[in-house]
């Protein structure tokens, strides 16, 4: 758990049915502050997953909104109501594939939505950002993945959408003083996590005998890294850095989706059985984080290892069957 030495604050934390934003929410809870939370509770994947996520977070220091960040007209009011002391801006449309068959949502939501916060904040005086991107920007570049690499060619719409959302608040900072942190996610898993995502759904699957779907040879790895490690250090962020873009990531060897299937029948104490499919070409073979500057900037680095976080994650999906079972997959 974050602890922050400040008085009780308030906090806008955007996307907050969402799997990151939840958990950043949570911890902001316990300690302390006050949440405002925004969602659109959009039925991309299970809208009772995001309702399981909500109910967690019951607190007379937390209130919720159903509102969209393309709705220019809802956040002027929400602003005008409350004094944040920073923006924690982690809605977004997510999943390189349906970014494909959907950019224009990708573009209105990621980048747009973006601009219409930043706007808020420029207009009510709130000094501080924080916004999370992806480790999708770094596509073909070297790794390990370090933030002053040029991302100038996103291979998906949900790539370039948060690109475009990266530059639009370098420009508030720019120009107003906005205090801006971004913070390039890896590979996020563990309890409650997206359906869209291989964890959730290679679980599923085992679990139920039905062949896994699996792009490619099964050996394009990522450096996974459990949420409440990616809450942590997206919490510690808030503090004034000026503009900077921080790789939060596991931070060690990249894990081949094979050796995480084995270590999920391990767990499960099941096989699966494995239906192979074209790689796909908006996906990126490997991942691997620089976390050198989250480690000096913010003093973070992750603590739940792979092995602690595929535990819980199982834990979450047998604990809470037969729901679990049921959930739709996108």
């Amino acid at each position: 758990m974050t602890k922050t030495p400040e008085a009780s604050r308030t906090y806008l934390v955007t996307g907050c049915a969402g799997f990151i934003a939840n958990r950043v929410a949570a911890l902001l809870l316990q300690d302390g502050h006050r949440v405002v939370g925004v969602d659109n509770i959009n039925d991309y994947y299970d809208t009772s997953l995001k309702k399981h996520r909500l109910e967690k977070l019951e607190s007379d220091r937390f209130s919720f909104h159903q509102i969209d960040i393309e709705d220019q007209n809802a956040l002027a009011e929400l602003f005008d109501a409350n004094p944040f002391d920073a923006v924690f801006n982690l809605a977004a449309r997510a999943g390189v594939r349906y970014s494909m068959e959907n950019p224009h949502i990708y573009l209105t939501t990621n980048s747009l939505g973006s601009l219409n916060l930043l706007h808020q904040m420029r207009r009510t005086g709130v000094g501080k950002y924080v916004l999370a991107s992806t480790s999708s920007l770094y596509a073909g570049q070297p790794m390990p993945f370090v933030e002053t690499l040029p991302v100038n060619t996103p291979i998906s719409p949900y790539a370039a959408s948060k690109k475009g959302a990266e530059v639009m608040a370098f420009s508030h900072h720019h120009l107003y003083q906005i205090d801006v942190s971004i913070c390039r996610y890896f590979t996020v898993y563990g309890p409650a996590g997206r359906p869209d995502m291989c964890i959730f759904r290679f679980i599923r699957w085992i679990d139920a005998g039905v062949p896994i779907e699996l792009f490619g040879d099964g050996e394009q790895s990522r450096d996974f890294t459990y949420v409440d490690d990616i809450a942590r250090g997206t919490i510690l962020a808030a503090k004034p850095v000026g503009y900077e873009i921080i790789n939060l990531g596991g931070g060690g060897t990249p894990v081949s989706l094979n050796t995480l299937i084995r270590m999920l029948e391990d767990r499960l104490g099941k096989k699966a059985k494995i239906k192979y499919l074209p790689f796909h070409k908006a996906d990126i073979k490997t991942t691997s984080a620089d976390i050198t500057k989250a480690g000096e900037l913010l003093g973070w680095k992750p603590e739940v290892s792979l092995e602690q976080g595929l535990d819980e994650s199982v834990q979450w999906y047998q604990t809470n069957k037969p729901w679990t079972q049921n959930i739709v997959l996108p």
